[in-house]
């Protein structure tokens, strides 16, 4: 290829990062699947409390070490550290599949969720070194819509697994050893920054270069920079803008089949169908985020061009949540829902250009400052719910609930509208 042509190594870094996103969340969502086998609570000799524990020790550890594992990653490198996230989360996999009682598998899940926690800030960090400004957000959406699509695969094929070829120990060591062939793969692809890869040629240097005016940083970046982000504002408002949409996006991973039952009077396999269509909607809108972003920045310049398409997004899913109050049909219902997904998912690549805007040396890091507050709001949701329903819902129809809902994504688009992509923290 001529020195005048851009090789296309930046293609291959995304694509084998996209990889790892898919194995991130196949190995994270195939616990659900198996917790509710017989075989896995009576050779364990679990108790459902136990296994609530079980499935619950992983957020904890997950959102704790965001921070910690980003920086690592800042600090000693992608090339060096992803592997070894993949590698540690692996065998924790693996162990999980070996273990033999419940100490062992609480073990495991802490130690999984350490691990998978660097996962997304280092891949956001290295998005943000190995592709063109213009087209932050098409990358970001790329390597989400991975870790949506490994969600979507792992109960299907888990149970396909399950149901004629292996036990729940044989397929979670299965996946386990999968993911050391992917951290090797990513090993050999991949490399620091594009002056570092023999098959990345000048040309293609410089259009990664284009519009970053970090492309040139050098020095490894300092201790995780906690005091910048504490008095970063633009930051805090990213923080409560990821506590509130997780506040209401949740619901449509943990309550939609309960409400669908519950209030709907929806057969619960019916049920799991349409809470697959509603999740399938949020795949889309990951895919669409990316060129929605890239086509505002071009059009608004990196301050706007991120604002105001969450502030467009959070807007449609608050609009959508409250017309649940007033809608009576399953399928517009559904619909509703289905919104809501689409233009959360929609949100993510912007929410990850934002990181690599503002992150500096220390995007993995920021990235994953934002992320832990984003899971938190994840972990309280499914504390609030049944408080508001007990407290408030005197007649049974998740009114109080969706309005819950609707105050996450008010609180999130009056967040996006402050945020700033141009000052950056680090």
């Amino acid at each position: 290829m001529s020195e005048a042509t851009p090789t296309h190594v930046r293609y291959q870094v995304i694509g084998t990062t996209t990889l790892a996103a898919v194995l991130l969340y196949l190995d994270r969502n195939c616990i659900a699947e198996i917790a509710k086998l017989d075989s896995f609570k009576n050779e364990l000799e679990l108790t459902a409390t136990q296994t609530g524990a079980i499935l619950s020790a992983f957020f904890f550890s997950y959102a704790l070490a965001q921070v910690p594992a980003g920086w690592l990653s800042d600090r000693f490198g992608a090339r060096r550290m992803l592997p070894i996230y993949i590698v540690l989360w692996s065998l924790c996999t693996a162990m999980t599949g070996l273990a033999t009682g419940f100490a062992m598998l609480i073990v495991a899940r802490l130690i999984f969720g350490l691990a998978q926690a660097g996962c997304y800030p280092t891949a956001g960090s290295l998005i943000k070194r190995w592709t063109p400004l213009p087209v932050r957000g098409t990358a970001s959406s790329i390597v989400s819509f991975g870790g949506r699509l490994g969600g979507a695969i792992a109960p299907i094929l888990t149970a396909w697994l399950l149901k004629d070829y292996l036990s729940w120990r044989w397929v979670l060591v299965l996946y386990g050893s999968s993911g050391l062939i992917v951290a090797l793969l990513f090993w050999k692809t991949f490399r620091e920054t594009p002056s570092e890869h023999p098959g990345c040629n000048a040309a293609e240097r410089d259009l990664i270069a284009v519009g970053d005016v970090d492309a040139n940083a050098t020095g490894a970046p300092p201790f995780p920079p906690i005091v910048p982000l504490l008095k970063s504002g633009t930051m805090w408002l990213m923080c409560a803008l990821q506590y509130g949409i997780n506040i209401g996006w949740v619901f449509l991973i943990t309550w939609l089949p309960t409400y669908l039952k519950e209030v709907k009077g929806v057969d619960p396999k019916v049920g799991g169908q349409l809470s697959t269509v509603v999740l399938l909607a949020g795949i889309v809108g990951m895919l669409c985020g990316g060129r929605l972003t890239d086509l505002a920045t071009r059009k608004l310049g990196v301050r706007w061009g991120r604002s105001l398409p969450l502030v467009a997004c959070f807007s449609v899913a608050l609009i959508a949540y409250l017309s649940c109050l007033r809608l009576e049909s399953v399928w517009a219902f559904i619909v509703a829902a289905s919104v809501v997904a689409f233009v959360t998912d929609m949100s993510v690549p912007t929410i990850w250009a934002y990181m690599q805007d503002v992150g500096g040396r220390n995007t993995a890091a920021v990235f994953g400052w934002g992320n832990m507050w984003g899971n938190f709001g994840a972990a309280t949701t499914p504390i609030l719910v049944p408080i508001v329903l007990k407290q408030w819902d005197t007649n049974g129809d998740w009114h109080e609930a969706f309005l819950l809902f609707s105050l996450g994504y008010l609180i999130a688009g009056l967040a996006a509208l402050g945020i700033n992509a141009n000052r950056k923290i680090a």
